[in-house]
């Protein structure tokens, strides 16, 4: 059986990174780990081919190689994961379609024309698949029935069907499933609330393979809340600070955590040990009841200011995301999120519009009430331009204003410069120096000749930058690497915010009025929407092509 596996496009997201891919002459920041993952569970004797369409589309030569399609995807692929589908399916080839996307939404039109549906976790739905397709049929649905799978039993994903040069990072994972409960995560409604990991040796077993075929640098541990199952963690870390010392610190790594790793001193100071840079936290809002409505009672527990100033002092730079738009919110929360943004220097920071995920808590309970929108408005794409699919508790345009207010706000160039640095001079530098890909050394000095003309001169604020990197550079001269890489990302933030005001005015212009807002009244003009103005779209220069 020739077998092609095929990861569909996304649309440009706040984490795609396109302008700071295009620095580095890097076509996406992560491969398909589910499907290499998938490759891994498939019979020997099948011949697999992968193509990221992220990369470069399908060549006519490969879709004539093909017996069979396999495609696996997240909502915010859903539309070129039909285009796909449509593409295998005019050439006569049979289709399976798998990932968190299908076994959300099996019954989404996008999926009607797959003729394998392999649903939730693949250690136990893909030999059922495999079974039938030699056993000659043609067609079926495999689902694991609630049961979830011994990650004991997961097999080294197959990295070496990557091209690994159109990588930036490369990614690994640990655990599945998160214990805790917040109302709008889909998560737990795919992977459980009792995380699940794999064992040391296998992890480090990834690790190996990536090594020995050439990675040095960033791997991202893709776990929702790698903080899950502590006991596993800790246990797993000890492990890995040996590694890497034996290995010469070849990788350096970020993840995803619960905020109450700041209570957790000796955890944190595991991670950092193992050469931890980043963390992702989903903060949400500063709001404390609507993190008591969301259920997101593990952030209610302590200030979270001081929360992320513990992480950052410790030498890990937090990321994180917030959320706009729950019930029973009040005015302003666009700017009380921009000014604990600001004040917890937090440079990477996703705002987005709340969305109600599919057979959520917070999907279930909207369905009830009967808020969810209409047709097919009523499905979340994932996409943080969306407003919200079901109608809020207080007016949508009101909720969009103070979305684009806060994103600009956030992302206009001084702002962020100022943030940058702020976070830099509270962040412990790194203990360990981490090796580079070979080859590298052209990409790196290409990118920082575009960074210093384009923020050191072009732009208004050209002596800020100098300023920062001065201070930088002679008093914390180990941060200087993840100083550029900040500066960096703004190339791809500044063009995003654009297209989040563009794109969330086209959504109000033709949002009917009962989804504008709980009352039914009809939606408000953006510039009244709120007492502070939303800034016009700004000019820039826009960013290398990554061709």
């Amino acid at each position: 059986m020739r077998v092609l596996l095929l990861y569909p496009r996304a649309p440009r997201t706040f984490w795609s990174f396109d302008g700071a891919l295009a620095l580095v002459g890097r076509r996406a920041l992560l491969p398909p780990l589910g499907l290499l993952t998938v490759a891994a569970l498939l019979p020997s004797h099948w011949s697999l081919k992968l193509v990221d369409t992220q990369i470069g589309p399908v060549d006519g030569d490969t879709w004539a190689w093909a017996e069979l399609v396999i495609l696996s995807g997240m909502i915010v692929q859903r539309r070129d994961l039909a285009e796909q589908i449509a593409q295998a399916k005019a050439r006569g080839l049979p289709v399976a379609v798998g990932g968190p996307f299908a076994s959300s939404t099996p019954e989404a039109p996008e999926l009607a024309a797959a003729d394998y549906l392999i649903l939730d976790e693949g250690e136990i739905t893909i030999p059922a698949f495999v079974a039938a397709v030699e056993a000659g049929e043609r067609s079926g649905v495999f689902r694991a029935g609630g049961e979830k799978p011994d990650l004991t039993t997961s097999p080294l994903p197959r990295f070496e069907l990557l091209d690994l040069n159109a990588y930036d990072t490369m990614a690994v994972q640990f655990s599945r499933g998160c214990p805790f409960q917040c109302e709008f995560c889909d998560i737990i409604v795919l992977y459980g609330r009792r995380p699940r990991t794999k064992t040391t040796p296998q992890l480090l077993a990834e690790l190996e393979a990536l090594h020995a075929l050439g990675w040095r640098g960033d791997v991202f541990l893709v776990d929702d809340n790698f903080i899950g199952n502590r006991h596993n963690v800790r246990r797993l870390l000890g492990d890995l600070a040996e590694w890497q010392r034996r290995h010469r610190y070849p990788f350096s790594f970020t993840t995803e955590a619960s905020i109450d790793l700041a209570a957790d001193r000796p955890l944190l100071e595991a991670m950092v040990a193992c050469r931890f840079r980043r963390v992702f936290l989903g903060i949400e809002t500063p709001d404390s009841a609507s993190l008591v409505g969301a259920r997101k009672l593990q952030n209610t527990r302590s200030p979270l200011l001081e929360a992320v100033d513990t992480i950052t002092a410790q030498g890990l730079q937090v990321m994180a995301g917030f959320i706009l738009g729950f019930d029973g919110e009040h005015p302003g929360a666009g700017e009380r999120i921009a000014s604990f943004v600001n004040a917890a220097a937090i440079p990477v920071a996703m705002v987005g519009v709340l969305q109600a995920l599919p057979n959520t808590a917070l999907w279930h309970r909207l369905a009830r009430e009967g808020r969810l929108l209409e047709g097919d408005r009523r499905f979340a794409d994932g996409v943080q331009t969306h407003l919200l699919n079901f109608v809020p508790s207080r007016p949508m345009a009101e909720i969009a204003a103070e979305f684009l207010g806060a994103f600009q706000q956030l992302y206009e160039p001084q702002a962020y410069l100022d943030r940058v640095f702020a976070c830099c001079r509270r962040l412990a530098p790194p203990r360990h120096p981490v090796q580079r890909r070979r080859g590298q050394g052209p990409r790196r000095l290409r990118a920082l000749a575009i960074l210093l003309w384009r923020q050191g001169l072009r732009r208004p604020s050209r002596r800020t930058f100098w300023h920062h990197l001065g201070w930088i550079a002679l008093r914390r001269p180990a941060l200087l690497e993840e100083f550029f890489w900040m500066l960096a990302l703004e190339e791809h933030f500044l063009a995003y915010r654009e297209e989040v005001s563009r794109k969330v005015r086209a959504q109000l212009a033709v949002l009917p009025a009962a989804g504008a807002a709980g009352d039914g009244a009809a939606p408000l003009p953006l510039a009244a929407a709120t007492t502070t103005a939303v800034p016009p779209a700004t000019p820039m220069a826009a960013p290398l092509s990554s061709g």
